[in-house]
């Protein structure tokens, strides 16, 4: 008789802290379209990486997302979320899920970008549940990586934008 092999939780702390500046990325956002961050430049970026489309938590935390979209558009910020299915699944989940901002898919090279910003999980090859707030230069401002299993929510996302609102506020002459 074998025993099954349970994983063992991984704890994830991103290399990538504030201050620094956010590794530059192209991904497919549909099968025939790329998005790159510098294309964002110019205003925060939210970066949501999840583990996988169709998951219970990723589904309830994007549909908390897309719910959350005036709140972060009030901050002028650009919501992206990234994980590594590829563009077709992204295209069929988003329609699916009624969602309203792009999915982008670190597929192949697997999970590239997610291991540039440290929260790529190399036993099962995927993302973790990890949030960046970038400021428009693509410097990062706040980052959170969550347990696997749990919804982080939007209240960390926008304490992090209104600070980057009142800094930016306060560094305009």
């Amino acid at each position: 008789m074998t025993t099954p092999i349970t994983p063992s939780p991984i704890s994830v702390v991103s290399d990538l802290k504030a201050g620094m500046s956010a590794p530059n990325f192209t991904l497919p956002a549909t099968p025939d379209q790329k998005i790159s961050l510098t294309e964002l430049r110019g205003a925060p970026v939210i970066l949501a990486f999840y583990p996988a489309d169709w998951s219970p938590v990723c589904g309830d935390e994007l549909g908390l997302f897309n719910a959350a979209l005036g709140e972060f558009r009030r901050f002028g910020a650009q919501l992206v979320a990234i994980s590594v299915d590829s563009p077709w699944s992204h295209s069929a989940y988003a329609a699916q899920r009624n969602l309203h901002f792009p999915l982008l898919a670190d597929f192949e090279p697997k999970g590239d970008v997610a291991k540039s910003y440290g929260v790529y999980r190399m036993p099962e090859g995927i993302c973790e549940r990890a949030l960046f707030v970038l400021d428009g230069e693509g410097i990062v401002r706040w980052s959170y990586v969550s347990p696997i299993s749990v919804n982080p929510g939007v209240d960390g996302i926008l304490d992090a934008l209104e600070k980057l609102s009142v800094s930016s506020k306060q560094d305009t002459p």
